[in-house]
């Protein structure tokens, strides 16, 4: 039995990332692990016990049956309430205790992939109980596991594999999300296109065009004459996706062309994770 090959890019993703992570908490001292993330709320330990929380969903372990503090500000959905749960339960746990229960959750992650011989089609449950393609699942998990290694690593000053295979993956997730972002979020004009020049470790060039309908398509076709263009590095793309920054903590690292009023209506609606 092996994993389907459709499945093998998000696994070798995903080891890559896991193993990253690993790799970083061996040196910390028990202090480093309260250190603050530019994930909202959420400390070293914290990511690292939600890492191991989304691995252990991945094996069909049991949630823990525990009750949230009602202090915690930033918490304020149910999804949000949903994954602070694997992380809440670890808050009180020592550097030892978190560092052997992610070993032993990436061997026992390890055996699972070597025997899963499931369909890219079978449907998982995801959070929330919401149900879900193995692939999707799979995709989202790289996404989620390599973002979080990025946290971890500015947190720790230790940049690096901003263009690894999980940083891939990331940016397909990311620009899956581009045409709602533009067209349905940020209400871009019928009929226009906006382009997004990213450079970096990782780069593309990519115009989203808004049909007659409102309709948003990513297109690589470049556009004569585009609405608006947004010109970052893909380091600054993938932190205001994913919330870490606001569009004004890093204005300067940001070249925007076009209608100011669309660019800055992309801004305000541009992060995608919740």
């Amino acid at each position: 039995m092996s994993l389907h090959p459709t499945l093998q890019p998000y696994a070798d993703a995903w080891t890559h990332s896991i193993e990253a992570i690993s790799e970083l908490l061996q040196p910390l001292a028990e202090a480093e692990w309260n250190r603050r993330t530019p994930c909202p709320g959420w400390s070293v330990r914290d990511v690292v016990s939600h890492v191991i929380g989304l691995d252990c969903e991945m094996l069909g372990d049991p949630r823990p049956i525990h009750t949230l503090p009602r202090d915690l500000f930033h918490v304020t959905n149910d999804h949000q309430r949903y994954m602070e749960m694997q992380v809440d339960v670890r808050r009180h746990h020592t550097a030892p205790e978190m560092t052997s229960e992610l070993e032993y959750v990436i061997i026992r992650r390890n055996r699972q992939l070597r025997n899963d011989s499931r369909d890219p089609g079978t449907k998982v449950r995801g959070p929330l109980g919401k149900e879900l393609t193995l692939e999707e699942s799979m995709r989202r998990h790289a996404f989620d596991v390599w973002v979080h290694e990025q946290d971890l690593r500015t947190a720790l000053g230790r940049p690096g594999n901003l263009d690894s295979p999980g940083a891939h993956v990331a940016r397909d997730v990311l620009l899956g999300e581009l045409p709602r972002v533009v067209a349905e979020e940020a209400q871009a004009p019928r009929s226009s296109a906006i382009v997004f020049d990213v450079h970096g470790p990782i780069e593309f060039l990519r115009t989203i065009r808004v049909d007659i309908q409102g309709r948003g398509t990513l297109e690589t076709a470049p556009a004569l004459g585009p609405a608006a263009t947004l010109t970052l590095d893909w380091e600054t793309y993938v932190r205001l996706a994913c919330g870490r920054v606001s569009p004004e903590a890093v204005s300067d690292r940001l070249k925007l062309e076009g209608d100011p009023d669309l660019t800055a209506a992309i801004l305000r609606t541009f992060t995608v994770t919740q």
